[in-house]
């Protein structure tokens, strides 16, 4: 192969990875402040039973900070990856899906209506099959609730009867940030 040919197809792949890894620097920057918090729960701790099936099951109170430059919105998804057996998990359960929320928000207050939510923030449904939240209720063991707030370089608009997975397709190469807050709950009975 000519010398010359091998070194203009090098230069654009070390560019490219150049680019990437410095774009990858960025987000993890990025992630490294973007703070999502409860009042109600410390990160890895129990979540309160009034959030539960097993209370009123009502929305924590979240607040975040830190929201990146650039960002347009954000998502919320509240999400059971031990379901429905920790030792044994076979699905993800979705409990909560926001999206379009507005950048300048700054959290959610407890058991916050659908009428009360920030602006042009939209509901998902949940794995329910409606939209809005519903509390932790495993049918056995303790298991890890994950609220995960992304900051996005854009608004993704009305995605109708949008699940976990449509949003997270549509925010699929928009993702400045994630910020992750991870509560457990066990049922008392």
């Amino acid at each position: 192969m000519d010398y010359h040919h091998t070194n203009k197809i090098r230069w654009p792949i070390s560019l490219f990875l150049v680019l990437f890894m410095l774009s990858s620097l960025f987000i993890t920057e990025a992630s490294m402040s973007f703070e999502l918090k409860s009042s109600a729960f410390e990160n890895g701790g129990s979540i309160p039973t009034v959030y539960t099936c097993e209370g009123e099951d009502i929305s924590p109170p979240l607040n975040w900070s830190q929201v990146p430059p650039g960002t347009k919105s954000l998502v919320l998804i509240v999400d059971d990856p031990d379901a429905p057996d920790p030792d044994h998990p076979r699905m993800t359960w979705v409990h909560w899906v926001l999206y379009d929320i507005p950048p300048d928000a700054t959290g959610l207050k407890e058991g916050i209506e659908p009428s009360e939510l920030p602006g042009t923030t939209r509901q998902g449904v949940n794995d329910w099959q409606r939209p809005g939240y519903g509390g932790p209720c495993p049918p056995i063991g303790r298991h890890r609730y994950f609220f995960k707030l992304y900051a996005l370089d854009t608004t993704l608009g009305d995605l109708g009867t949008a699940t976990k997975q449509d949003v997270e397709e549509a925010m699929t190469g928009h993702v400045l940030a994630k910020a992750v807050l991870m509560g457990t709950y066990k049922k008392s009975r």
